[in-house]
C-alpha cells in the first residue's frame, strides 16, 4: 500500500477532495462517539472536524499533502496500530481496506482499539453494472472482486454488522473510481486516472481508453446512457459497514 499511495499521491488531494453528501453518511455512523482513529487517513479526507481524531498513514507522500489543521496523524499500517485495546471510541476506514496486505488483520485492529464503533466505508464485490468496468476495463473488476472482502466476509470477523449503500452524487468531488459514472469523458484525463488506485493496477490502459474515447466521439455513449443524464445519485455498490460494540 505504501509504495502504491508514493506513487499516486503526488496529486491526490486535488482530485480526492471529501463529497460532503459522502461525509454526511460516515459521520452519522459516529454519532456519540467523541474520539476516532481514522485508519489509511490518506491525506485526512472525511475526519471529523467537531471530535478528538487521529489519524494512521503508512506513506510518506499522502501524509505530506494533509493540510495544516489536520488531525495529528501516526505513520503506520492498519496491520499494526500502535494503540492499546480500547483507546478510542470507534474506528474508521474509507476506501482504503483493498490495499491493505491483510484486510482481515486490519479488521482485527481496528476492532480492537475501538470501544464502541467501528465504520468502514468500501465496495461490495458483488455490485454489478457499472458501465466503465462492464465495457471499457473489466480488469479493473476482475481484479476488485478478488481483493475487496466481501459483506459476508467482514460480517465474519467482526461479528453482526450493518450494511447501508452510499450513493455517488453525479458531480461527487472525491474522484474514486466511480465518481464520474455522469461525466465519462473524465476517465480520459490522466491526472483524474492519476488519483484512482485501480488504474495503477492494469498493465495497458490504452485499449479501453481508446474504446471509450472513440464512443464519446461517435455519440454511442451517450445513446447507450442516456438514462444516467436524468439520474442525481448511482448506487455502484459502494457500502458503508458498522459494527457497534458495548461501551466500557
Amino acid at each position: 500500500m505504501t509504495e502504491l499511495y508514493d506513487a499516486i499521491g503526488t496529486g491526490y488531494a486535488l482530485h480526492r477532495r471529501p463529497d460532503l453528501r459522502v461525509a454526511r453518511s460516515i459521520l452519522a455512523a459516529l454519532d456519540g462517539c467523541a474520539s476516532v482513529v481514522n485508519v489509511g487517513a490518506g491525506s485526512g479526507s472525511y475526519e471529523p472536524r467537531d471530535r478528538f481524531v487521529v489519524a494512521v498513514e503508512p506513506s510518506a507522500v499522502m501524509i505530506r499533502q494533509r493540510p495544516r489543521d489536520a488531525a495529528p496523524v501516526v505513520q503506520a499500517a492498519a496491520t499494526a496500530l500502535p494503540f492499546r485495546d480500547g483507546a478510542f471510541d470507534a474506528s474508521t476506514a474509507t476506501l482504503t481496506m483493498h490495499h491493505w496486505s491483510d484486510w482481515r488483520s486490519g479488521v482485527r485492529e481496528m476492532a480492537r482499539v475501538a470501544r464502541s464503533q467501528v465504520a468502514i466505508l468500501t465496495w461490495d464485490p458483488n455490485a454489478t453494472g457499472f458501465w466503465l468496468v462492464d465495457d471499457y476495463f473489466p480488469e479493473i473488476l476482475d481484479t476488485d472482486r478478488r481483493i475487496f472482502p466481501s459483506m459476508a466476509d467482514l460480517e465474519r470477523e467482526l461479528g453482526p454488522i450493518r450494511v447501508g449503500p452510499v450513493l455517488v452524487p453525479h458531480d461527487c468531488t472525491d474522484g474514486f473510481l466511480g465518481a464520474y459514472w455522469r461525466r465519462p469523458e473524465a476517465y480520459l484525463d490522466d491526472s483524474v486516472r492519476q488519483a484512482i488506485s485501480a488504474f495503477h493496477k492494469l498493465g495497458d490502459v490504452e485499449p479501453g481508453l481508446t474504446k471509450l474515447r472513440s464512443d464519446l466521439e461517435s455519440g454511442a455513449w451517450r445513446r447507450r446512457h442516456a438514462g444516467l443524464s436524468m439520474l442525481a445519485e448511482l448506487d455502484l455498490g459502494y457500502r458503508l459497514v458498522t459494527r457497534a460494540r458495548p461501551m466500557t
